[in-house]
């Protein structure tokens, strides 16, 4: 069991994030990613929508007939989405206004469509909530490094406009990086989170490629080592 965990964690953090490696729901990852505050609001929300989809479809799994198995996920995402999209109506309604349409667009993010029938549809509810946990985290720690840096690269601040996250009191949040008479614009627009998303992946691919040199270099010692032991004896 705790090898299944430390498996499901690795997977949603890194092995299989669905955004630098699976590269589904780039749509609102790129359009809303301009601050850290848009960035973890949709985070957030994405979260708990994959991890409430992933508990319900593991609940019915057994009594949802197979032909039919997709329009019901939708349908159950589509409800949790609904709900989302209320509260935030109700408690932090500027931060719904700006994140706008990309809200009930969660519905069609092929992240959480694919969790629900990739693993929730054939794992017991402990394992489908732990992996929607560990999918929306690992969904909104790229979103949020990638608000960070278009919002430093960009406007020269950090925590901008916290307070339509966590109320008035967050104002004061705001971190000024540097002043400049001139914005990044290459950072703000669009381009700007492509390129973003692009340096991302690329020390991802980086960094998993040191340790697969390392483990192979490791493993060769090892092999080395069995030998000559082998031939002493």
């Amino acid at each position: 069991m705790t090898n299944e965990y430390k498996e499901l964690t690795l997977q949603g953090l890194w092995k299989n994030n669905p955004a630098i490696v699976q590269l589904l729901g780039l749509c609102p990852l790129l359009a809303v990613s301009g601050t850290v505050v848009n960035a973890l609001g949709l985070g957030i929300a994405t979260t708990l929508v994959l991890l409430g989809s992933n508990i319900t479809v593991s609940l019915v799994r057994n009594i949802v007939p197979n032909e039919i198995r997709i329009p019901i996920f939708v349908m159950v995402i589509a409800s949790f989405v609904t709900v989302i999209e209320l509260l935030m109506h109700a408690f932090t309604f500027g931060l719904y206004q700006v994140l706008g349409i990309f809200i009930p667009l969660i519905v069609t993010n092929c992240a959480i469509i694919g969790r629900a029938e990739a693993y929730a549809s054939k794992h017991s509810v402990k394992f489908a909530a732990y992996d929607g946990l560990m999918m929306g985290t690992g969904f909104t720690l790229i979103l949020v490094l990638l608000g960070a840096t278009r919002e430093i690269l960009g406007l020269g601040t950090l925590f901008s406009g916290a307070e339509l996250l966590l109320g008035n009191w967050a104002s004061d949040l705001t971190i000024v990086v540097y002043q400049t008479d001139a914005n990044f614009l290459l950072a703000i627009l669009p381009p700007g989170a492509f390129l973003g998303l692009g340096f991302i992946i690329a020390a991802k691919n980086i960094i998993d490629q040191v340790i697969k040199d390392r483990t192979q270099v490791k493993d060769k010692k090892v092999v080395q080592r069995a030998r000559v032991t082998g031939t002493d004896i």
